[in-house]
């Protein structure tokens, strides 16, 4: 099973280059980010053209997440509050549309869109933080329910210093800092690790390339883009890309797909 995440930024912009790589890589499972689209304006047609079956959330201009899938998209749960009905803080943080889940083959697929939080002075940055305590709630009920989980998405966090470009500079700005870092790292607890560190332990491997500053030129990237596995998928992994070479398309998102592979279901 091979399982992909994008950002797209805007699925109707981008949509010729996403329908391309699809019909270059055939993954069983993509999954999208910065969709920008409402669910009756999303494009579905071109993906079940190619034979994928589609989960959305979207809304207008901003945001939204979306899941196309070979293989029947079952128990599909969209928002934090699909888990946390009775959370109070939940309800609100699903008004932005950044959550979707869906079982593919028995595994527990879970796409995310973290927020930016924009800058360490901004309002969106305690609203980030909020938002990832809200995720730790929502994995630790997911993690009760036992399905295989793999969570993928753009989490808008280098956790390491090897996922910045300049760390000295950067350590402690957004994106990078203390409480962000450690935010993501308690809501991924002990049974969930990030699969392309298995794989890939150096720096220099980027996933987001910032439109502005020739940052793409000089290739001056960030590691924001992750996959998380659960400890029996984590087990099955044969490798982990990122998909470097869509950044360099003409009118390209800023992110590129990073794509895990996964001998699944495993042999018995």
């Amino acid at each position: 099973m091979r399982i992909a995440t994008w950002n797209v930024n805007s699925v109707r912009t981008r949509l010729d280059q996403v329908v391309a790589w699809l019909g270059q890589e055939r993954p069983d499972v993509l999954c999208l980010q910065e969709t920008k689209v409402t669910d009756e304006l999303f494009p579905r047609s071109a993906f079940e053209d190619l034979g994928y079956q589609l989960a959305i959330s979207g809304q207008k201009a901003y945001n939204g997440v979306a899941m196309l899938s070979l293989s029947p998209l079952e128990d599909v749960q969209i928002g934090f509050d699909a888990l946390l009905s009775g959370d109070p803080g939940a309800a609100q943080l699903s008004e932005q549309k950044r959550v979707i889940s869906a079982l593919v083959e028995g595994v527990r697929v879970l796409n995310l869109y973290v927020p930016n939080g924009s800058a360490l002075n901004s309002e969106k940055y305690p609203y980030k933080l909020e938002w990832l305590g809200c995720l730790k709630r929502y994995l630790a009920i997911q993690g009760d329910q036992g399905d295989p989980l793999c969570m993928v998405g753009d989490f808008n966090i280098g956790p390491e210093a090897r996922d910045l470009p300049d760390p000295g500079r950067q350590t402690g700005g957004i994106m990078a800092s203390t409480p962000e870092r450690e935010a993501l790292r308690e809501a991924l607890g002990e049974n969930l690790s990030d699969v392309f560190r298995v794989f890939e332990p150096d720096t220099g491997h980027w996933s987001w390339w910032d439109y502005r500053s020739g940052a793409w030129d000089r290739d001056r990237g960030w590691r924001i883009d992750h996959i998380y596995l659960s400890e029996e998928l984590l087990d099955c992994a044969t490798g982990c890309v990122i998909h470097k070479a869509t950044r360099g398309n003409i009118q390209p998102s800023d992110h590129a797909p990073v794509v895990v592979n996964l001998a699944w279901p495993p042999e018995e």
